[in-house]
């Protein structure tokens, strides 16, 4: 029997019934998997009594299928954290490099879009700095679905890419960095302190889309905490009293993340490693020339197929990373 405020706390119930739905899809697909594997076998036993060489075939291709499908189940238990339910801000920023580290970013940033459409999930974009001939500075992204969060908070880090160079009329190899953090979208209720002293406001024009009337005021927000070092931005709005009210929360949502790492004892410091964009912090490099391979340095888990990955083609990478979730 629900309370009769349950309705009241739009966000609290939201999470409720996201929680409530994720176990209801493990329930259901435990059952079906369980008759399955009991109707699986009692064919086999039927099977073998009439020595029936070609059902016998089915059924090993039945059960490889079912192992895939409990397999799935089996991550979805690994997105059990408070803030796993959540939705996700994704940030990308260019290394050193110039033009080649900001297409790279651009790349980036234009995987996780992808991968969000493949997953039926809704993005926006909250800024955008432009590189000066091609590919971004840097980029904010918000993702919203079924716990996008959990699938993708292990994509925080620096992301390496060696190719031929687009822009290099030599046409020599180039080795590209990029880094990608990825935090919590926050209930806009939630109770971080946050105190107008220890925050530096910036206003200036936004160089993104919108319009005529975005790009002649200033009314993109950038927003220092000066305490953390966090900065945050956004332009996608027209009003600068909106932008400002989506940098607070995306500043709480910052804020919250950093507290919840500490809990977790799994701060490494990333505001640090940010400032380093280069060799030797990398999470996973991308290939493309002399050969193709990707590969994750934290799983070891590899594909041979770069341009699936690059239009979004995760799943694996995200699957192998939760389980050294702890």
């Amino acid at each position: 029997m629900l309370d009769a405020n349950f309705w009241q706390d739009k966000a609290k119930s939201q999470k409720i019934l996201k929680e409530k739905k994720l176990f209801e899809d493990l329930i259901d697909s435990y059952e079906d998997s369980t008759n399955q594997l009991k109707d699986l076998d009692d064919l086999y036993l039927l099977a073998v009594d009439e020595n029936n060489v070609s059902v016998k075939k089915d059924i090993f291709e039945n059960i490889v299928d079912l192992k895939s499908a409990v397999k799935k189940n089996e991550i979805k238990c690994f997105l059990s954290n408070e803030a796993d339910s959540l939705d996700c801000y994704v940030e990308i920023h260019a290394g050193a490099g110039g033009t080649e580290s900001q297409d790279w970013a651009d790349m980036l940033r234009r995987m996780y879009m992808k991968w969000s459409d493949n997953k039926k999930y809704k993005f926006d974009l909250i800024s955008e700095h432009k590189g000066e001939e091609a590919g971004i500075k840097s980029s904010t992204i918000k993702i919203q679905g079924n716990y996008v969060f959990g699938w993708l908070k292990k994509e925080s880090g620096i992301h390496r890419l060696v190719r031929i160079s687009p822009f290099d009329s030599g046409a020599r190899r180039h080795t590209s960095f990029a880094s990608v953090w990825v935090y919590p979208v926050v209930d806009e209720n939630l109770n971080i302190e946050i105190s107008d002293k220890d925050l530096r406001i910036d206003t200036y024009r936004s160089s993104g889309a919108g319009g005529q009337h975005v790009n002649t005021t200033d009314s993109a927000v950038r927003i220092t905490h000066l305490p953390s070092k966090i900065v945050v931005q956004c332009q996608n709005e027209r009003s600068q009293h909106k932008n400002k009210e989506t940098c607070m929360n995306m500043l709480k949502a910052r804020l919250y993340d950093f507290e919840m790492k500490k809990k977790e004892k799994l701060n490494q410091n990333n505001e640090a490693s940010k400032a380093e964009i280069g060799w030797g912090h990398q999470i996973r490099s991308y290939v493309l020339q002399p050969y193709r391979l990707i590969k994750d340095n934290r799983t070891n888990y590899e594909s041979t197929s770069p341009e699936k990955v690059l239009d979004g083609d995760l799943d694996a990478f995200l699957e192998q990373s939760l389980y050294q979730v702890k």
